[in-house]
């Protein structure tokens, strides 16, 4: 069973931020005030994944008036809805499968990411989860088989979505003013994710991208809307740590891609993102790092229009130079397809 802590432990506790107490305070006090409004604890289940043994739990525990988890979806509001959500710090989540219960906690933004010791059947599982007394929820865990050997790994933003997420000013309206109705889909791309996955039944699918767990809801639509596989989304939370102001998005990342190898060392990964932000040189690192688990890399090529907003394009082909494995390029699933094909990731059928 992997670490259940995503990171090494320190000696010492860090002296938190200032801006994170200020946050931490902020919490508090709105925790309070919906509280004496009537407003109870909430689970909202995102899906997990795990191994015969154990479970990754995903959720976010959130104070609603009704306790029901569709509460919080926020279909068909605008994105700052989202954001203006109460979560509850260190709440006591129960986790029951498979005849057995267990607790796990909260962090600070309400946010429940736990290895769990339940052994369940490879395949798609349920589990049950609740906290401070409220009704029992739902959530999808995918378990991998110890056979399986293959695995599909997309950032969201720009490979899967169009968002032109690098300039800051469009970055806010995609997050805070649109609907998911109002974002497009890259074209081509869920029916690569359809047809890579034909190939490799019972492979684990994984949406890792910087957006914070506020948008989970949305993004989740956004992706069955347009058909692309189901799939475990790995988000950050919002606002600063105990070190710094800001989240660094592409430690997220890295630390999840490191995660992953440990968590499943026989599997190899095929990694897809887009060359205007900086997958090619995380996913590039990751591929030296750990070499026996990437099974190739997929890069969605910008449009002109997109690079211009995108501040530029990447020097993505440059990295493909010292990577054991195979690197593709092209401007849409379709053209994806094709260079998986021609390089042998994919049979052509």
């Amino acid at each position: 069973m992997p670490d259940p802590t995503p990171h090494e432990p320190s000696l010492a506790e860090p002296i938190l931020h200032r801006a994170a107490r200020i946050e931490d305070a902020v919490q508090e006090f709105r925790e309070q005030r919906a509280r004496r409004r009537g407003l109870v604890p909430t689970v909202i289940p995102y899906t997990g994944y795990g191994a015969p043994g154990w479970v990754r739990v995903l959720a976010r525990v959130l104070l609603t008036r009704r306790g029901l988890a569709s509460d919080a979806s926020y279909v068909g509001v605008r994105g700052w809805k989202s954001f203006t959500s109460v979560a509850v710090d260190s709440a006591e989540v129960t986790v029951t499968a498979g005849g057995r219960s267990h607790a796990v906690q909260s962090d600070r933004g309400g946010v429940v990411d736990a290895i769990v010791p339940i052994d369940l059947e490879p395949g798609w599982r349920t589990i049950k989860l609740s906290a401070g007394g409220s009704r029992d929820v739902e959530a999808d865990v995918f378990v991998v088989h110890p056979d399986t050997r293959f695995g599909l790994l997309s950032d969201i933003d720009d490979t899967v979505m169009v968002t032109s997420l690098p300039r800051p000013m469009l970055a806010a309206w995609n997050s805070f003013v649109l609907t998911e109705h109002a974002r497009r889909p890259v074209p081509g791309m869920s029916v690569l994710y359809e047809r890579v996955l034909a190939q490799h039944p019972g492979a684990p699918t994984v949406y890792l991208s910087t957006g914070a767990w506020n948008v989970a809801p949305t993004l989740q639509r956004f992706l069955t809307r347009n058909m692309y596989p189901t799939g475990t989304l790995l988000l950050t939370d919002w606002g600063p740590t105990h070190d710094r102001f800001f989240r660094s998005g592409q430690l997220h990342k890295q630390e999840n891609l490191r995660r992953l190898a440990r968590d499943f060392p026989d599997v190899q990964w095929l990694l897809v993102g887009d060359d205007g932000q900086h997958d090619e040189s995380l996913y590039g690192d990751f591929a030296r790092e750990h070499p026996e688990n990437v099974a190739g890399v997929a890069i969605r090529q910008l449009s002109t229009s997109e690079a211009v907003l995108a501040g530029g394009r990447s020097r993505a082909q440059e990295r493909s130079r010292d990577s054991a494995a195979p690197w593709v390029f092209a401007p849409d699933g379709a053209g994806l397809w094709t260079e998986l094909q021609r390089v042998g990731l994919l049979d052509d059928h």
